[in-house]
């Protein structure tokens, strides 16, 4: 077996683990199983990953990054503000409609870390990774179109974790792609409507500035 840099071997074993899970259900897949998978030995994967609640942290934090990837790259300005939270929520949609199993698996991890004794904490890692997330993509579109937020960041985002976490098991439970579609524009509004140009650039064009006072 070739040798492989440790952060590129946990890489390859959580990307298995990943493929694994999705396959069997988390409490079916075993260290063996994802060794298997990943084509290493049990005793690389026990190199890499001290306990179950290690693999487990990396898989939630890896599948997290596939769909934040998408997203960041569909969040490029546009023409208006409307058009870019629109362009950012139908790549996360594409992404859903792409990997419906992986999306699943993040549900099963959270009812498995919560019903597991010792593992709690995983599911509150994961919620908040999905805020954090939300509240770096926010605080990149403000920056890159001057946009100021009329909510505090972190409410925004937790918000919208809370609207796709709920929409995502919607439509995965009764596969309506067309009211997904509808549902998604209404929260682009929203959403938009809570963001508007920062102060400087809400100023009339044919204003003049202040006179200066006279000392």
């Amino acid at each position: 077996m070739a040798r492989m840099p440790s952060a590129e071997r946990r890489r390859q074993l959580t990307e298995a683990a990943i493929r694994a899970m999705t396959r069997d259900g988390v409490a079916r897949t075993t260290t063996r199983s994802i060794a298997a998978e990943a084509g290493v030995s049990l005793s690389v994967f026990h190199y890499c990953f001290a306990s179950k609640q290690a693999l487990l942290e990396s898989v939630i934090e890896a599948i997290t990054a596939h769909y934040v990837t998408v997203v960041r790259q569909a969040l490029r300005p546009r023409a208006t503000v409307r058009e870019t939270v629109r362009a950012g929520f139908g790549a996360y949609w594409d992404h859903v409609r792409e990997r419906p199993g992986e999306h699943m698996l993040t549900y099963e991890l959270t009812q498995y870390a919560l019903r597991q004794p010792g593992f709690e904490h995983l599911a509150r890692r994961q919620y908040e990774l999905y805020c954090e997330t939300f509240g770096e993509l926010l605080s990149q579109l403000a920056r890159e179109m001057d946009l100021e937020l009329r909510v505090p960041v972190p409410v925004l985002a937790r918000y919208l974790a809370a609207m796709t976490d709920g929409l995502t098991l919607n439509v995965l439970v009764l596969g309506d792609a067309r009211g997904t579609a509808g549902l998604l524009d209404m929260v682009t509004e929203h959403v938009a409507a809570l963001m508007e140009p920062a102060a400087a650039d809400r100023r009339p064009l044919n204003s003049d500035p202040l006179p200066a006072t006279p000392w």
